[in-house]
């Protein structure tokens, strides 16, 4: 594939009002052709998802991933070329998109449930001809190991303390892990279900609630597809101030993370000092935005609370003693042996496996992937802002850890220069109906990596359909390939360093 174009090829019908990645209607061929580009790394995978008699593909140049394309494939007899049978990261998508939709991939794999438990009492809500038959759950087969003298530990979907349902069922071989499998699904929301027909406060605000602590980055994400969609651009401040809001949700998830991973190595005077710095840069979101997540306060056309010059002030002067306190805090880290024990060479992910999901976020960044949506494709206020992408070649715990202190850093670095270069002026300008089927696409970073969006806005400017990706669903998979060759005892230590969305994976 050296030298040839990965995207010449791929040609098809142009859909109009498709902004501002074209979207082509392609045929089988060109389908499959695509997936044997991303099989082979020359094309990487943004998204799939599905309509009751579609199938579409949101894919890159892999060598310049400016160039972004859209592949819609119809599916009138309700099956389509499976691209999971030649590229691994799409398995868990395409499974999704035979539960909703009644889509079958021909050729996938694995072709168990993955979001249907059977106790939804319909199979397929969202396909042509749902299946409202008598429905039960059945027993969930995980995959078999074919070796002697394993043994298999089953943890979840409950766990101690609070946080979402998920399953993990290890295989091992005494202490060391052989296999882990996932399975989630248990905290399905049925988001585009809900989506579907709302009108655009109403799916501002669902789109938010996809996963609670990325509530801004998915909010703006949403809110870019349908300006995009629409033809219209927020006020300048608004911009701006969505970003500030941005790097404050980064700023905080990273302190709690850096202090959860080391609690499950065992020093938790970590988690109590981050802990306090997390909750500081949460009260000040409170008092500048009126919430501590910030929720609901991006929407289509700018934002819903403006910034307070004297709450602009607090902000600065927090986050400058923050960064005091924290690098005191990273020195203890970097210097204390028995922690480091614990986090540096264990569960590592190499960096092939990071390229062939093409994962973002710390999970990337930390195994040598530079990819930023802030800066590829990139998108304003970022254009007009310095900052840096820190990556790390080593991939293990304590590479992840490194990553966030350095984007701790480079959040407070950003919101310096946004309290100093705010514009003044409008924060809302009311986006209009075009009164034509029109259609939007749209990747924001979040702290975790790129919240992908797309939507269709029908004439009366109500939500046609509409799809949200986490980065999760290309970071879950990479967990079971970084415990491998692990003792259980690490995978609380491993899982924390990648923290992953069970609600963002569940939709």
């Amino acid at each position: 594939m050296t030298g040839l174009d990965p995207l010449q090829p791929l040609t098809g019908q142009a859909v109009d009002g498709h902004r501002p990645w074209p979207r082509l209607l392609v045929d089988t061929d060109t389908w499959s052709i695509a997936s044997a580009r991303l099989a082979d790394g020359a094309l990487t995978l943004i998204a799939l998802w599905g309509e009751p008699d579609q199938i579409h593909m949101a894919i890159a140049d892999a060598g310049d991933l400016g160039r972004r394309l859209v592949l819609s494939l119809a599916c009138p007899a309700g099956r389509y070329p499976s691209v999971g049978r030649d590229h691994a990261p799409a398995i868990r998508l395409e499974r999704a998109a035979a539960d909703l939709f009644g889509l079958i991939p021909e050729g996938l794999p694995d072709t168990r449930p993955w979001l249907d438990h059977g106790v939804w009492g319909v199979g397929a809500p969202l396909g042509q001809e749902p299946d409202v038959g008598n429905r039960g759950a059945e027993a969930y087969q995980f995959l078999p190991v074919d070796a002697e003298n394993v043994h298999q530990v089953p943890v979840g979907p409950v766990h101690a303390g609070i946080i979402e349902p998920g399953h993990f069922r290890f295989t091992a071989d005494g202490e060391t892990v052989v296999r882990l499998e996932e399975r989630f699904g248990y905290a399905h929301k049925g988001i585009e279900s809900l989506l579907r027909g709302a009108d655009l406060d109403r799916a501002v605000r669902l789109a938010g609630r996809c996963s609670g602590d990325s509530t801004v980055a998915y909010a703006w994400s949403f809110s870019s597809a349908v300006e995009t969609a629409l033809g219209c651009a927020p006020p300048p401040r608004a911009i701006w101030l969505r970003a500030l809001m941005a790097e404050l949700e980064r700023l905080a998830n990273h302190l709690g993370d850096v202090g959860a991973v080391c609690n499950d190595a065992a020093f938790p005077i970590m988690l109590a000092h981050c802990s306090v710095l997390r909750e500081r840069v949460l009260r000040q979101a409170a008092a500048c935005f009126g919430h501590r997540l910030m929720m609901d306060q991006i929407l289509p056309g700018g934002v819903r609370t403006d910034l307070a010059p004297a709450a602009a002030l607090g902000i600065a002067a927090e986050i400058a003693k923050l960064w005091r306190e924290f690098r005191r805090l990273v020195e203890l880290y970097r210097k204390t042996a028995s922690l480091q024990d614990r986090t540096v060479g264990t569960g590592v992910l190499q960096s092939a496996l990071t390229r062939q999901y093409g994962t973002g976020g710390y999970v990337g960044r930390a195994s040598g992937r530079p990819v930023d949506a802030r800066r590829w494709p990139g998108y304003p206020p970022y254009t007009d802002l310095v900052f840096d992408v820190p990556t790390l070649q080593e991939g293990d715990v304590d590479a992840r850890v490194l990553i966030r202190i350095a984007e701790v850093s480079e959040s407070i670095r950003l919101i310096e220069q946004i309290l100093a270069k705010l514009p003044d002026g409008p924060i809302f300008g009311t986006p209009s109906p075009t009164g034509v089927v029109c259609e939007g696409v749209a990747m924001v970073e979040g702290f975790r990596g790129d919240v992908f969006c797309w939507v269709r806005i029908e004439a009366d400017g109500r939500i046609g359909r509409c799809h949200l990706r986490d980065p999760s669903w290309f970071q879950w998979p990479l967990l079971e390939a970084a415990i491998e060759g692990n003792i259980i005892a690490d995978f609380p230590l491993i899982n924390k360093s990648f923290n992953c969305s069970y609600s963002g994976s569940d939709l």
